[in-house]
């Protein structure tokens, strides 16, 4: 019986010396390490040998049993190894994986164009709080609690402290929070998200962009705030950009006014995008309110400022005629791969 077990130990190892295809491997497997193979018939006829011999052939039968798998399966993967090395057997006129490359959101291209605008001019770059309290983001605003004008923010109130704090409904907060941390001279842009409670439609999202900006300084002038937004609008749209102010009302600012564009996509003659009036509504603006630097204990006899404010998205649905502020939060590949 011992006899038996190397001769087959010897067969199969040269039969291993001569597997190339899994086809081999396969017969292989079927003639020695199958039910019926060849070690299988050997662990049959164990049952015929004498018992006091048992152990001794029982030990050498599992020990070819355990050589022949782990060579098998060497043999295997050395086979599978080979087969992917071998560029022959490689398809090359299958189309490969393509890979995706990431780009930058247009309301981040939006937003870092605006940004780079205004620092090229002497603007620094402020942020704050979203979760802003009631004092921020009105009352130091000259929004007193009983005014009228707490009427144009549609707002989100956070349930904590009696309703004292908010998501912020503009970035205005953070010019109170930049004026009580600095004196004068201030030139600063605060951009950000803002949330409004409003019903989701093309034209209208309950969370959106600003980008605000202040100015404060001694003898500051209305014809300084205009001169800094043509310089904006030409440098964002074209140097040809003509400019239309409208008187307006905010309650931080005042005078105010409401800047106007030429549309740049119809040369004023008027499409859909201006609905047919020749001029795109581009921001607000005006001449800080002498209340609100009283808040900041600014003093109103020596300095003066102006306040301009613009929403990122509203820009880039002009810049790039889109007609529908959603497809901004749908993360659409369709619609993103073109930008």
């Amino acid at each position: 019986m011992l006899d038996e077990i190397q001769k087959l130990k010897e067969e199969a190892t040269a039969s291993l010396t001569g597997l190339r295809t899994q086809e081999d491997t396969e017969n292989f497997r079927l003639q020695f390490l199958s039910r019926k193979g060849s070690v299988a018939q050997l662990f049959e006829k164990l049952r015929d040998v004498p018992k006091e011999d048992k152990p001794a052939i029982g030990k050498s039968l599992n020990e070819l049993r355990t050589f022949l798998e782990s060579e098998f399966e060497s043999a295997q993967k050395k086979i599978a190894g080979e087969k992917r090395a071998d560029t022959g057997s490689i398809d090359l006129s299958i189309p490969g994986r393509k890979r995706y490359i990431g780009r930058r959101h247009p309301l981040t291209k939006t937003a870092e164009e605006i940004k780079r605008i205004f620092t090229c001019i002497g603007f620094g770059i402020a942020d704050g709080p979203e979760i802003e309290d009631d004092y921020h983001n009105f009352e130091a605003l000259n929004f007193p609690p009983d005014h009228p004008a707490r009427d144009m923010q549609d707002t989100f109130f956070v349930k904590a402290d009696a309703g004292k704090y908010v998501l912020r409904t503009h970035t205005s907060g953070v010019q109170i929070r930049v004026m009580e941390n600095n004196k004068p001279p201030v030139r600063v842009i605060m951009p950000g998200r803002v949330y409004r409670n409003e019903a989701i439609s093309a034209r209208s999202y309950c969370l959106f962009h600003q980008v605000e900006g202040l100015y404060v300084d001694k003898n500051v002038s209305l014809a300084e705030l205009k001169g800094t937004v043509a310089y904006f609008a030409k440098e964002f749209f074209n140097a040809e950009a003509k400019l239309r102010f409208r008187p307006s009302f905010f309650p931080f600012t005042e005078p105010s006014a409401e800047v106007d564009v030429n549309c740049f996509l119809c040369g004023g003659k008027g499409c859909r995008i201006c609905k047919y009036s020749g001029w795109l509504e581009i921001m607000g603006c005006g001449m800080v309110d002498p209340n609100v630097f009283k808040y900041v204990r600014y003093d109103p006899n020596e300095v003066s400022g102006y306040a301009f404010g613009m929403g990122i998205e509203r820009l880039a649905l002009l810049r790039y005629g889109i007609d529908d502020i959603r497809l901004f939060f749908e993360n659409d590949l369709r619609f993103l791969n073109q930008f």
